[in-house]
């Protein structure tokens, strides 16, 4: 499977949070599946640590490597189709998420039911 992992998925994960459904649990470890971790993930985070909003880890970078996740950087064909995509959601992170979903064929990895209007794959966290 190729995965991109929800900001709220990349987070449960590594704090082996029990939130995380067992399905994608075991779809995340599957050493034969490949797992993107969004650039707009980590500017989320550290967005959100640096207001006060969120406890997360101060290496996300590392964090990556150490679980064998891929970063996944935003390009100009992802801004544009984030920026072109139906209003079913107005977050730009999570709008990035989908256009990233839909230019490379990524499934997310989500348990946010407003990216269930748009044309891509999900697995349910």
């Amino acid at each position: 499977m190729r995965l991109l992992l929800d900001t709220h998925v990349l987070l449960w994960w590594l704090a082996n949070d029990p939130s995380l459904a067992d399905k994608a649990k075991a779809a995340i470890a599957d050493p034969r599946s490949a797992v993107f971790v969004s650039a707009a993930s980590a500017w989320e985070v550290a967005i959100k640590q640096a207001l006060g909003k969120l406890d997360a880890p101060s290496d996300l970078e590392r964090q990556l490597q150490v679980n064998r996740f891929e970063p996944l950087s935003i390009t100009i064909s992802h801004a544009y189709s984030a920026g072109t995509l139906p209003r079913h959601h107005d977050d730009p992170f999570d709008r990035m998420l989908v256009a990233q979903a839909m230019t490379e064929r990524l499934t997310i990895v989500t348990r946010d039911p407003r990216l269930a209007p748009y044309d891509i794959s999900t697995l349910a966290a």
